[in-house]
């Protein structure tokens, strides 16, 4: 059975981030995400996980200034030395709170760079990346990201991150498959899912267009689960989408699926 971790940074807004767990353990789920834990002391976010009996699934490596519009380092050779020290803050974060997966966020392409140091940078990080977290039994993720909400991102497409891991050739590094994301991109997300399962460690979903939860865009979701379940996925489904209105408002295609 399909397995959904809430993410907190989109839902249950109407908490403050910290009451958000329970919120979210509240609703009936059992894991969360979020984009960052580094602006809180992980104790206390030890402690909401454990009094609400949540499995912290997935967070991101430092992303830089994201107030400033920074979406990662890791492709910029600019900033390779504060790259690997958000590694190490990450992987501290990480064993903190039992989070065994980690999504290492590519940046957008930087200017004043050719094609083939951006691509060589990011290469040699993700190396050194999937190698640090590999030794604290840590997956290391990467995610495509569509170029509408976030222009310029530099890793967008499936057989981009394809030929990445390909070249990178390491063993502890995975796909972090975003449906929403993929939709705008690409389509074809029932073989693609298919085709790409073996490398695939977390997914997450929204709806589009909107990005708002299951059941308000055009992706056939009911289908979707199914056709997810039955290729035997088993891992968790971030729901990294934005309600519509109030979140528990919305929560009415979980409940037929956990019910």
């Amino acid at each position: 059975m399909v397995r959904f971790a809430a993410n907190l940074t989109m839902m249950f807004g109407e908490e403050d981030f910290l009451d958000r767990f329970e919120a979210a353990a509240r609703a009936g789920f059992k894991g969360v995400e979020y984009r960052s834990p580094y602006e809180f002391d992980t104790r206390e976010i030890s402690m909401r996980l454990k009094d609400n009996g949540l499995e912290q699934v997935l967070f991101n490596t430092p992303a830089g200034d994201w107030e400033a519009g920074e979406r990662g380092t890791a492709c910029n050779p600019a900033r390779v030395e504060e790259f690997r020290e958000g590694i190490a803050r990450a992987i501290e974060n990480a064993n903190a709170l039992g989070c065994t997966q980690l999504h290492c966020m590519a940046g957008l392409t930087p200017t004043g760079f050719d094609a083939s140091n951006i691509r060589a940078t990011f290469m040699e990080n993700l190396r050194f990346a999937s190698a640090e977290m590999e030794k604290a039994g840590i997956k290391c993720l990467i995610e495509m990201i569509n170029i509408r909400d976030m222009p310029g991102y530099y890793l967008n497409r499936s057989a981009q991150a394809e030929e990445i891991m390909a070249e990178a050739a390491v063993s502890n590094l995975y796909i972090q498959y975003d449906i929403y994301h993929m939709q705008i991109m690409e389509g074809d997300l029932a073989p693609t899912i298919a085709r790409l399962l073996p490398k695939i460690a977390h997914m997450q979903l929204a709806d589009t267009p909107g990005r708002h939860e299951p059941g308000t865009g055009e992706i056939n979701y009911p289908f979707l689960f199914g056709h997810i379940d039955q290729i035997g996925y088993k891992g968790w489904i971030g729901c990294e989408y934005r309600p519509a209105s109030a979140t528990l408002d919305g929560l009415g295609w979980f409940t037929e699926l956990t019910v």
